[in-house]
């Protein structure tokens, strides 16, 4: 294998990496809001955030792994996200949005970066694809219900 492939390849496992830590500051910021939510806001943000965000967690995770699992490579697990304090919830909902926004940057960078192509794993471009799709509309969810928040 080549300079070029194991860098390339350790690059995606990085890049995937960072992004992975950016979503765990995004759970990690919801699940502070959460707690300042009615029974109502609570199910949709349920429904319309959360679980998406699970959905792309869990797809993005496999994804690397899957990668990673191809090519014999290990995979150290990310960091643990830094715990939020109590604070407004739209604030940890705005600073939600901006993490996930920011790990949906980092993969569209990576797919830009045509590194997944040139390592020719059409598996992960999929992937990567796949978890930009259900992270993008959960950045407008995040400012529509801290918008909606205490009225």
């Amino acid at each position: 294998m080549s300079y070029t492939s194991a860098s390339g390849r350790q690059q995606i496992l990085d890049e995937c990496g960072n992004a992975l830590t950016e979503l765990d500051i995004a759970l990690a910021e919801l699940g502070e809001a959460y707690d300042h939510f009615d029974e109502h806001t609570a199910e949709r943000f349920e429904a319309e955030l959360f679980k998406p965000l699970q959905a792309a967690y869990s797809a993005l995770t496999h994804a690397r792994g899957g990668f990673a699992g191809r090519y014999g490579l290990e995979v150290a697990p990310p960091p643990p996200p830094p715990m939020p304090g109590l604070r407004d919830p739209r604030v940890a909902l705005a600073n939600a949005a901006t993490a996930i926004h920011d790990a949906d940057d980092a993969l569209g960078e990576l797919q830009d970066s045509m590194l997944p192509v040139e390592v020719g794993d059409v598996e992960l471009r999929n992937d990567l694809a796949h978890s930009r799709r259900l992270l993008d509309p959960l950045p407008a969810v995040c400012r529509a219900l801290s918008r909606g928040f205490g009225r």
